[in-house]
């Protein structure tokens, strides 16, 4: 068991977890992810290392509430425990002094986004940093990014906080100015992923983009993180999960991503529908008890 030391509400639709984790804090680097379970019977997802702390061997995770795992997942609080988190696994995103590096993480690619632009100041890069949400209360680590970024750009789609637009607006300007950026790394959805790197392709700019697409083993057994990169098939859990995206098939790994829509509906329905029955017998339980 994989005791939770801390858990901390960012936004109405995340939760972060710091998770006791001493296997994966002494080989970890930025880029990798784990794969976490919340029980023995539990589906296994992964989760981008947002961040560790190396002298207590704990590492932090941050959970978006969208299916039915996740939100098992963001139930949990300090003193609760996963039943396993395997890792690190995939490779590390390659750190090198490029330059000027541009790092755009969009909704919840901002977290995941952290690390790795952490990790490129620390090689004596210089760090533009861009991050958009649909608006001000859904933004992660602003903070934490402003103190490590020479220049940040906030983007919200309702102009509630930084610039009104899309996160790939900033990057449009930088280079229509004639900005040199010698690296463009990405996070965030797909569509906007794909977005950046249509961007920069005119531009001959180096564009990675770190991919989270389903996921099953995490060791490259079960092939459901395939995708198209420059022709060749590859696996993310293994050969990445960072690509050129100037050279991934977007199309395909969107269809890929859509495969599964309906029954995780259906499983959040379900886990909603159980809830609610659980917490009407518990309710019904009280009020006997008050009652007698």
């Amino acid at each position: 068991m994989y005791k939770i030391v801390a858990a901390e509400r960012l936004t109405p639709n995340s939760k972060l977890l710091q998770v006791e984790a001493p296997q994966v804090t002494r080989r970890a680097l930025p880029g990798q992810f784990v794969m976490v379970r919340v029980d023995e019977k539990g589906e296994r997802i992964p989760l981008t290392i947002a961040d560790l702390d190396r002298e207590n061997r704990t590492i932090t995770i941050i959970i978006q509430e969208v299916g039915k795992t996740s939100r098992r997942l963001a139930s949990l609080n300090a003193g609760d425990s996963l039943a396993t988190v395997v890792g690190p696994l995939g490779l590390p995103t390659e750190v090198e002094n490029y330059g000027t590096v541009l790092c755009i993480g969009g909704g919840f690619g901002m977290a995941a986004m952290f690390p790795i632009a952490r990790a490129f100041k620390e090689a004596g890069n210089v760090i533009i940093g861009v991050i958009g949400a649909r608006s001000e209360n859904l933004l992660l680590w602003e903070n934490r990014l402003r103190e490590i970024a020479d220049e940040l750009y906030v983007t919200t789609d309702d102009g509630s906080r930084g610039r009104q637009g899309l996160v790939v607006e900033p990057l449009k300007d930088l280079l229509a100015e004639g900005r040199r950026i010698d690296l463009v790394f990405s996070v965030g959805p797909l569509v906007m992923m794909r977005a950046v790197a249509e961007i920069t392709r005119p531009y001959g700019i180096r564009t990675v983009s770190s991919l989270n697409p389903i996921m099953v083993d995490g060791t490259g057994m079960c092939g459901a993180c395939r995708v198209t990169v420059g022709g060749q098939t590859r696996f993310v859990c293994i050969d990445g999960p960072d690509f050129d995206a100037h050279l991934v098939d977007w199309a395909e790994l969107r269809a890929r991503q859509a495969m599964y829509i309906e029954d995780e509906k259906r499983a959040l329905e379900l886990y909603q529908c159980e809830r609610c029955k659980s917490e009407s017998a518990s309710t019904a339980a009280t009020e006997a008890e008050t009652r007698a």
